[in-house]
């Protein structure tokens, strides 16, 4: 994708998102971006029936998450993306991972980076990497690492109307 498209497509998913979760997204894509990276939005907003697609294919564990919130009037108010290197789509590299967690967690987000690992000594050589900014840290990474989503709010919140502030 070029970078113009690459934009592009960043801008038209952020209006997506529930104004909060999409201007502290917005900082983790310019974070990501002065490293000389170049994150995209593959999904933000997702229908019920591409949620239900994602869960029968293993690639959600909820029918119902972040990414299928909605507002008033249906408005898109997803609370979660997935944020690819649009140089690497789907097949990021751990340094990327590791970055694009160390600037959602600057921005009071979480990504899936450490989902599915049970060890607490793997975890914890998570958190050391990001620490000490070792993008190049041998760590067992989770497995859903480029979804980006809110804190603060659970998904049941989100669905009855509760937002991040």
């Amino acid at each position: 994708m070029t970078e113009k498209q690459r934009q592009a497509r960043n801008q038209q998913r952020l209006t997506e998102l529930y104004p909060t979760f999409a201007k502290r997204l917005q900082a983790v894509i310019t974070d990501l971006e002065s490293q000389g990276l170049r994150p995209r939005i593959q999904d933000a907003w997702r229908s019920p029936a591409d949620q239900l697609a994602a869960y029968n294919s293993g690639h959600s564990k909820l029918k119902y998450g972040y990414h299928n919130v909605t507002g008033k009037n249906e408005a898109k108010e997803a609370l979660a993306v997935d944020l690819l290197d649009d140089d690497n789509a789907a097949n990021e590299g751990r340094e990327y991972l590791l970055r694009l967690a160390a600037a959602a967690e600057k921005q009071k987000l979480s990504t899936g980076i450490r989902w599915g690992i049970k060890s607490a000594k793997m975890v914890e050589a998570i958190n050391t990497a990001i620490a000490k900014q070792d993008w190049k840290a041998q760590v067992k990474i989770g497995w859903d690492p480029a979804h980006v989503e809110t804190t603060g709010v659970t998904v049941q919140e989100a669905k009855a109307g509760k937002r991040p502030k």
